[in-house]
């Protein structure tokens, strides 16, 4: 096979040591003063270690352990805030219409929704457009700018897009309409000798906190992020309570979660709040999205928004048209809501069904592909809209950046997204190959871009040239925040933890390690037999359960590293020689009233052999 799975690596770490096994196991090694924070901010060293890990300054800390709504920023601290609100404010006085240009997936979904409900809110004039994601690709394009002259649309608002449009947004001011963009994506540019040129659309007004120029306080905002804080500066200026902005905390909580921004400062704020307000939902389309996915029991967590009740939304922007979502959000019959949302989620199983299909049929192409930096992979009869998500299947698998490419709706035009690995980033590759390539935007992480067939290859061969990832960049790091033992757990320690939640990008949930705990016990579990609940004990013969979520995996691993006959006396309790060194998770396990600490295995590997009886 042309392409590798991830190479296994052993090292040894002194003092905190851990031995690794497949991965690249990592202590945080940050300095602080951890007892004094502790002392300070009244929590554990464990947790001051944790925040200092999370790169927060101490000045941060109260911040960030009381996110409250009222620390949301100014929001004309960003720059053109002023002009938009003017623009905006005299379009309602004078009956111009504004139309609203969005983007397809979850965030433009919410950056639409709370535009267009704030601004009725307002008395204002407005409509909307969703781009289709094949027939219009990503974006405003010339044909939404030239339908909007012929419906009279006197001002473009766009959300979640327009920093890229330089061609569109032109066409605009050419036939006279006013523009105002609110996007957060990276500001294109271009480098003329060893400096880089911003290059900004000709719009009126200019909400993006990425812009070197923009001096707002947290530039990590999703698209529905500054949408928000643009309709917050507007309720300010018509003297609308502020507790009314707080409606849409839920939106922008969805959107922020499913966008991948940082959870932190401003992001961490929208998110809390977002989630405990999206818990006790009154709005109609959320709470039948909601029952469908079967969750109306359930306290949701950044978990079920990432994983159940955003891909929903999604997914009639990936096979259809993204207006379904957004008809949902708005829809206030029940009824009509309960039938609305029954349908995404019907769309979305069809797209996790073409989603396996994809990522079957893209393993299959790396078999025979010459070996590659960057995996570009040729899928010509993958739906465009799950090329990111596949791609995004392959990185996690490979731990290699990967751009996956479809045909597109025009002949000989091909599509891709891509979705990348620490250390490349994908938006500053596609900018040093622009000349073979016909429209791409996006940031580190993540990018979409388009080209023609003709130049694949070309482009294949150019990216890999100028990727200066080494072997080891492709050996996925773990990174442990404290070397922990399982002696220090306590379960108000626990809930000091989990307090730090929601985790997400910039806020990853903690995991702690600790080296050569014996494994007293083993038992096989669950309806599938897939999980292994275990009992561990440390040197000082502290005790403790542990479960971990692939039994047929530990099963193989137990018998390679130890032998059948040890993981036979596992099996029955029997005195035996298994010792592992584990990376983990600790929570509370509560059953029929009873709480017991239990650790989330995350990772475990062989302890360095010793002879235990």
């Amino acid at each position: 096979m042309a392409v590798s799975h991830v190479p296994i690596t052993i090292s040894i770490f002194e003092d905190e040591g851990i031995y690794m096994v497949e991965q690249n196991w990592v202590i945080r090694t940050k300095r602080a003063d951890f007892d004094a924070l502790s002392e300070q901010f009244h929590i554990d060293p464990v947790v001051a270690r944790i925040l200092v890990n999370r790169d927060l300054d101490p000045s941060g800390f109260d911040r960030f352990l009381h996110p409250d709504r009222e620390l949301l920023y100014d929001p004309f601290l960003m720059e053109d805030m002023n002009q938009a609100v003017r623009i905006i404010m005299h379009d309602i006085e004078e009956g111009n219409h504004i139309r609203i240009v969005s983007d397809y997936d979850v965030d433009g979904v919410m950056s639409n929704y709370i535009l267009y409900k704030g601004l009725r809110r307002i008395g204002a004039q407005v409509d909307y457009v969703i781009p289709h994601r094949t027939k219009d690709g990503y974006g405003i394009n010339e044909d939404i700018i030239e339908h909007a002259k012929q419906d009279g649309i006197h001002t473009i608002l766009t959300c979640d897009n327009g920093i890229a449009a330089n061609a569109a947004l032109t066409k605009a001011k050419s036939l006279g309409m006013t523009v105002v963009v609110s996007d957060h994506h990276q500001v294109p540019y271009v480098t003329v000798g060893d400096e880089r040129q911003y290059v900004l659309p000709p719009a009126d007004a200019i909400l993006n906190p990425k812009k070197v120029t923009c001096s707002y306080p947290f530039d990590d905002l999703c698209g529905a992020g500054v949408a928000y804080k643009l309709i917050q500066a507007l309720y300010r200026k018509r003297e609308i309570p502020l507790e009314e902005s707080y409606d849409f905390l839920e939106f922008v909580a969805i959107a922020t979660i499913c966008d991948v921004v940082a959870l932190q400062d401003e992001n961490r704020i929208f998110v809390i709040n977002g989630l405990e307000q999206l818990n006790r939902t009154e709005h109609v389309g959320l709470r039948a999205l909601i029952e469908a996915n079967g969750l109306s029991d359930t306290k949701l967590t950044e978990y079920h928004v990432g994983f159940k009740v955003g891909p929903c939304i999604n997914a009639s922007g990936r096979l259809e048209s993204a207006v379904a979502s957004l008809e949902l959000l708005l829809e206030e019959d029940e009824k009509n809501a309960a039938d609305k949302a029954a349908q995404v989620v019907s769309m979305n199983e069809e797209r996790k069904k073409l989603t396996m299909q994809g990522v079957e049929k893209a393993t299959e192409y790396l078999t025979d592909a010459p070996q590659m930096k960057v995996f570009v992979i040729y899928l010509p009869d993958c739906h465009e809209s799950l090329a990111g998500i596949i791609a995004g299947r392959i990185r996690e698998t490979y731990h290699h950046p990967v751009l996956v490419v479809t045909n597109g709706e025009e002949p000989n035009v091909l599509k891709g997204s891509g979705r990348s690995i620490e250390g490349y980033h994908m938006f500053e590759a596609l900018t040093a190959c622009e000349d073979l390539l016909l429209r791409y935007g996006g940031h580190a992480m993540a990018a979409g871009f388009s080209l023609k067939k003709e130049n694949l290859s070309a482009f294949t061969d150019r990216i890999n040239a100028q990727c200066s990832l080494e072997e080891n960049d492709f050996i996925p790091k773990v990174r442990i925040d404290v070397a922990m033992p399982i002696s220090y757990i306590r379960e108000d320690l626990i809930e000091q933890i989990e307090a730090l939640a929601p985790f997400g990008k910039g806020n990853e949930k903690p995991v702690f390690a600790q080296k050569e705990l014996s494994v007293l016990s083993a038992k096989i579990m669950g309806k599938d037999q897939n999980v292994v609940k275990v009992m561990l004990e440390s040197g000082d013969g502290t005790t403790m359960e542990g479960i971990y979520f692939e039994a047929q995996e530990f099963t193989e691993n137990i018998v390679k590293w130890f032998g059948q006959e040890e993981y036979d006396k596992l099996l029955h309790g029997w005195l035996n020689n298994v010792v592992l060194d584990i990376v983990y998770y600790p929570t509370i396990h509560e059953f029929n009233g009873v709480r017991t600490k239990q650790l989330q295995i995350k990772r475990y590997a062989m302890a360095p052999v010793r002879e235990v009886l």
